[in-house]
């Protein structure tokens, strides 16, 4: 595990003269992998450390509120797949009007070089830094040539001649699309909640669920998913219903959760649940034991999937 630095008014010795990274990172998909691996190498070559710098929350919650995308991931599940890629690191610089004001060159210089002293830089040739957005590659060129700090640009990478990006990643999940999704990621997509109080309908019929709540991230359309889910240092395949259930005239829309081979009480307990792939849609059956031998059968195709 690496090091985990929140704040930027007292970052550690361990944390500076390194090769730094700048962005939110969200989902950490296979374009950011490609640009990781650059700065490990880079953070090699000049004996610093390698440092991703990522915002909490993300400027586009201030700037943009009632436009911003949800995200892919929450802070420490992105730390923890970044560091898997060999990242030292991981800064998280609390994002403020203060902040926000700063210019390009006010932002190199009293957060990059004064807090990080930074060392060595990899960014993607789109980046962009400053009030207003208005740094680009250009001055980061210049400024790091003014400071003696090394520059590297990484390209983007593609699938299917689309670039990959955390947008596109969010568009395929909004459509169900776990599959392609993933392909994308690095890791297979999450959610992470806190188990609440359901109407315990499943337990009646044999399959009892895990209403999962105060989910932090995007939460993909109604259907029924398989997947897996981490409960207390476990592994367990996991039948996942997003959405209402029709056929108990329940309109309220919930992510509940079915374990598969698990008994235990978890209520009030965090955990999380990764989705591989959509089976089916949300649908209204005519009586219980109609719903009962559909479920058989979701569960059946989870353990193909998940398995």
């Amino acid at each position: 595990m690496g090091l985990f630095v929140t704040g930027i008014e007292n970052v550690p010795p361990a944390a500076k003269g390194g090769a730094i990274t700048i962005g939110n990172f969200d989902g950490v998909h296979r374009g950011h992998r490609e640009l990781v691996s650059r700065l490990r190498r880079m953070a090699d070559q000049i004996s610093g450390p390698a440092v991703v710098l990522t915002f909490d929350p993300p400027p586009a919650q201030l700037l943009r509120p009632d436009s911003a995308p949800p995200s892919l991931t929450w802070m420490d599940r992105r730390a923890e797949i970044l560091f898997q890629l060999g990242i030292d690191v991981v800064c998280i610089c609390r994002t403020t009007e203060l902040l926000l004001e700063l210019s390009a060159d006010a932002f190199f210089e009293e957060v990059l070089v004064q807090k990080l002293a930074v060392a060595g830089m990899v960014e993607g040739p789109n980046f962009r830094f400053g009030k207003d957005r208005l740094g680009d590659i250009d001055l980061l060129n210049e400024l790091c040539q003014q400071n003696s700090v090394q520059l590297s640009i990484a390209s983007g990478q593609a699938e299917d001649g689309e670039w990959i990006s955390s947008s596109r990643i969010r568009a395929l999940i909004a459509q169900g699309d776990m599959l392609a999704a993933n392909r994308l990621l690095v890791e297979p997509y999450r959610l992470h909640g806190i188990v609440g109080h359901g109407a315990a309908r499943g337990r009646t019929i044999g399959f009892p669920t895990a209403n999962l709540e105060q989910v932090p991230v995007l939460i993909p359309p109604h259907g029924v998913y398989a997947g897996r889910a981490f409960v207390e240092g476990q592994t367990i395949l996991a039948a996942l219903s997003i959405g209402p259930n029709p056929t108990f005239k329940d309109a309220t829309s919930k992510v509940e959760v079915h374990l598969l081979d698990f008994s235990g009480d978890l209520y009030g307990k965090e955990f999380e649940v990764e989705l591989l792939e959509r089976i089916r849609g949300i649908i209204q059956f005519s009586s219980t034991d109609e719903l009962v031998e559909q479920l058989k059968t979701d569960i059946q195709k989870t353990r193909k999937i998940a398995t």
